[in-house]
């Protein structure tokens, strides 16, 4: 399947920001096809939110800040609506916060969610992979 509208979530955007082994390079390698104009990388706000309160507590203001300017500057963001979460406390996924990413995701028109949380998006009709399982896909 050739995946080209990809959805990344927080974890794989901490994974680069805070290199996190062993999982950097494929995270950066996901990030890194933002860069490509055969993809549409995106994320959702409430990601962004995510890797500021962790990148401020690791770097601090100003860097978590330039951090997320460097991902608005990568990345198409979703912007979370009512719709989107009444959407999720519809649904029934079992974690609130990544449903509110799977219905990010789907109206944004995603092919797949890269995610390192596969196990709590059980409820997904898209497609859900890691980031060394997206890569394997190209």
């Amino acid at each position: 399947m050739a995946y080209k509208n990809i959805f990344i979530d927080s974890d794989i955007l901490l994974d680069v920001f805070l290199n996190r082994y062993p999982h950097y390079e494929s995270s950066a390698d996901v990030l890194l096809l933002s860069d490509n104009r055969n993809y549409n990388c995106s994320t959702s706000v409430h990601a962004l939110l995510n890797v500021h309160y962790i990148a401020k507590r690791s770097f601090g203001e100003k860097n978590a800040r330039n951090a997320i300017k460097s991902l608005t500057e990568r990345l198409s963001v979703v912007t979370e609506d009512i719709k989107i979460v009444d959407d999720a406390l519809a649904s029934d996924f079992s974690d609130f916060e990544d449903a509110v990413q799977y219905y990010a995701a789907a109206s944004n028109s995603a092919d797949v969610i890269i995610t390192r949380n596969i196990k709590d998006y059980k409820q997904s009709t898209i497609p859900v992979l890691t980031a060394e399982q997206f890569l394997r896909t190209l």
